[in-house]
């Protein structure tokens, strides 16, 4: 009896093995293809989680009218993101192209610093020293520090367009997302049918739940409140037209993300307004007072935004930002921490309720 299986058996495991070649080799295609556009997709379905309920609530006004909603959603994002936005990176590209001219005509005048920079703390003395060397004779200031001047150039024109591009992409991912918003529910019963099927039925719709709720936890509670906080950061220090706003207002963002308190940031900067430019004193004060209250915005922010949804623990979050932002630079920073949440959440759901994996398979 075994004897005349055996062909059969054989038969069936040749099928199976070149079906599974056939389909493992397919996959791999489509993933070389879909590539390219991963992380633009994954930021465009991050943000359509996050802005799909208001999405529903214009739509509901507009007497039902997905499309229209949809749009509008996106055209406010634009211009209440991307305004500020691209207005702290031309900040940005104007202050070094002044630099450069002004370098290249030789009318570069650095003016030498107060005495009183000697006493900010830790590098104090070594900033005043080398300050001192650039406003007393600037060329021979650039040939003494040529090599750590030009590695610094290279790593931070690296770094600014590798900031451009991410600005360019994050609002190619809101009208991207403007497009799932508008087929929401369909992409929302499309998501519910494969997690059923991978997970099994009614176990798929609650993993489904937890994972956009975790979404939206994290993507306003954390990286939200960060990009806010930054956005009234940066916008008053292009009014108080402090240099290189946008990258201050860049790390304001990432310390945030990274729940580091701002005034790591502010400190320096309201130091370099009191002693290192001659603002009046009502000028001066007036911007204290307004990156004081731009530096404890985030109290006020994280009670509302973080209460929605599940929250993950914040060292998870941490280990997400910097893992995402070493592996995918500016864009794995926010991709990083939300990615790693949602795992974070499902894994600790499966340890917490085995028993409904088990009825389930």
């Amino acid at each position: 009896m075994t004897n005349e299986h055996e062909p059969l058996n054989k038969k069936s495991m040749m099928d199976l093995l070149i079906r599974m070649t056939l389909i493992l080799y397919l996959c791999s295609l489509c993933i070389k293809v879909f590539a390219p556009f991963a992380l633009i997709m994954l930021w465009a379905l991050i943000i359509a989680i996050v802005l799909y309920p208001l999405q529903q609530k214009l739509a509901i006004r507009m007497g039902g009218k997905q499309g229209r909603s949809a749009t509008l959603v996106v055209m406010i994002s634009c211009l209440l993101i991307g305004l500020p936005v691209i207005s702290l990176g031309a900040s940005l590209v104007d202050h070094v192209q002044n630099i450069y001219s002004t370098y290249e005509a030789g009318n570069l005048d650095i003016k030498p610093p107060s005495e009183n920079v000697k006493e900010w703390p830790v590098l104090g003395p070594q900033i005043h020293k080398v300050w001192s060397e650039a406003s007393n004779d600037f060329t021979d200031f650039l040939i003494e520090y040529k090599e750590p001047i030009k590695s610094f150039s290279k790593k931070a024109m690296a770094k600014g367009g590798s900031a451009i591009a991410s600005v360019a992409m994050f609002l190619g991912a809101i009208v991207i997302a403007g497009f799932m918003m508008t087929w929401g529910e369909s992409g929302s019963q499309a998501m519910k049918r494969i997690s059923n099927r991978i997970v099994g039925s009614g176990r798929g719709e609650k993993l489904n739940s937890l994972s956009v709720m975790t979404v939206r936890s994290v993507t306003t509670g954390v990286i939200g409140v960060a990009f806010i906080q930054a956005l009234i950061i940066g916008i008053g220090l292009l009014m108080a037209h402090v240099p290189m706003a946008g990258i201050i207002a860049l790390l304001v963002m990432f310390l945030g993300i990274l729940q580091v308190p701002a005034a790591l940031v502010i400190i320096p900067v309201l130091a370099y307004m009191w002693m290192g430019t001659e603002n009046s004193v009502l000028f001066n004060g007036f911007f204290t007072l307004y990156f004081i209250i731009g530096g404890l915005s985030d109290n006020v922010l994280k009670p509302i935004l973080l209460g929605r949804g599940v929250d993950a623990p914040m060292p998870v979050i941490l280990i997400g930002a910097l893992g995402g932002m070493v592996a995918s630079g500016l864009i794995g920073l926010f991709l990083g921490a939300t990615l790693l949440a949602v795992a974070y959440r499902i894994f600790m759901d499966w340890v917490d309720h085995p028993e409904e994996i088990t009825t389930t398979n």
